[in-house]
C-alpha cells in the first residue's frame, strides 16, 4: 500500500496516486501560486504547477481513467487539471461530467476539462445546451466554453448546429458575472469565425444582444462585433470561402 501524503489542505490521502501527487508537489512553486492569484484563481488547494509542466506530466503518465478519478477526488487544483488531461474520453459518463461540474470552482479548470476531455465525448453538445441554463457560475461558464471549443475544433459539425446555439447565447447575454459573460462573448466570436454564413448570423446576434441594453450585453456585443466585423476576420473568411469553392 502506498504511503499517504499531506495535501495543501492538510488532509492525508492514502491512494494509489500518491506518487504523482508527490511529483506534483516537487514541481509546484510559490511563483505558480502567485500567478494563479494574478489571474483571479483564489481559495483553492494547489501546488502551483505551470501549464507546460502539467502537460508534460500528463504526457508521461498517458491516458488512465481510473487514475483521473483518483486525482479528481483529491480536490487539489493542479490534480483537477491533470485528471482532465489523462482521462479517457470514451469512458467518461454523463454522471461523471455532472459530478465533476459540481466541483468546478475556477475558470481555468473548467476550460481544461472542456478543451481536453469533454470536447471529445459524445455528450459535448448535449451538456452544452443543458449547462447553459444552470445557475452555478462555473457550470454555466462550462456551457459557453464548450461552445467556443466546439466552434474551433468540431470541423464536421454543420452550420445548423451552431446556428441553434446563437439564441442560447442571446438568452444568456445578460448574465453580469465576469466568468460567464466572458465565455458568452468567446462563444459568439468563435462561432462567427467559422465561415461567412455563420459570421453573418453571429453579427446579427451581436446586434440583438446590443439592443438588450444591459451592462453585460453592451460589453459582449461591442467586443464581439469589433472582431467579427473587422477587416482581418472578413478577409480571412472570404479567402477561406474562395478556397473551398475551388476544391
Amino acid at each position: 500500500m502506498s504511503r499517504a501524503i499531506r495535501t495543501p489542505g492538510g488532509a492525508d490521502i492514502p491512494t494509489r496516486c500518491d506518487e504523482i501527487l508527490r511529483r506534483m508537489a516537487s514541481l509546484g512553486s510559490a511563483r505558480g501560486i502567485a500567478m494563479m492569484k494574478h489571474f483571479g484563481i483564489t481559495g483553492v488547494k494547489a501546488f502551483g504547477l505551470s501549464a507546460p509542466k502539467l502537460h508534460k506530466l500528463a504526457k508521461e503518465i498517458g491516458r488512465d481513467h481510473a487514475l483521473a478519478e483518483e486525482l479528481w477526488r483529491t480536490g487539489i487544483h493542479d490534480a483537477h487539471h491533470l485528471a482532465a488531461l489523462v482521462d479517457e474520453p470514451a469512458r467518461v459518463t454523463e454522471e461523471q461530467m455532472e459530478r465533476w461540474a459540481r466541483d468546478f470552482n475556477s475558470w481555468d479548470v473548467v476550460d481544461t476539462c472542456c478543451r481536453y476531455l469533454f470536447l471529445y465525448t459524445p455528450l459535448a453538445w448535449k451538456k452544452t445546451a443543458e449547462w447553459s441554463r444552470r445557475k452555478e457560475e462555473f457550470v454555466k461558464r462550462a456551457a459557453f466554453s464548450q461552445m467556443a471549443y466546439l466552434a474551433q475544433h468540431d470541423k464536421l459539425a454543420p452550420d445548423s448546429r451552431f446556428a441553434r446555439l446563437l439564441p442560447i447565447i442571446r438568452r444568456e447575454a445578460g448574465d453580469e458575472r465576469n466568468f460567464v459573460r466572458k465565455a458568452v462573448n468567446w462563444a459568439l466570436r468563435q462561432i462567427g469565425k467559422r465561415n461567412l454564413a455563420l459570421n453573418r448570423r453571429a453579427i446579427a446576434t451581436g446586434m440583438q444582444i446590443r439592443a438588450l441594453d444591459t451592462r453585460a450585453a453592451r460589453w459582449i456585443a461591442a467586443d464581439a462585433l469589433r472582431e467579427l466585423q473587422s477587416d482581418a476576420v472578413q478577409r480571412r473568411l472570404r479567402l477561406k470561402s474562395s478556397n473551398q469553392r475551388k476544391r
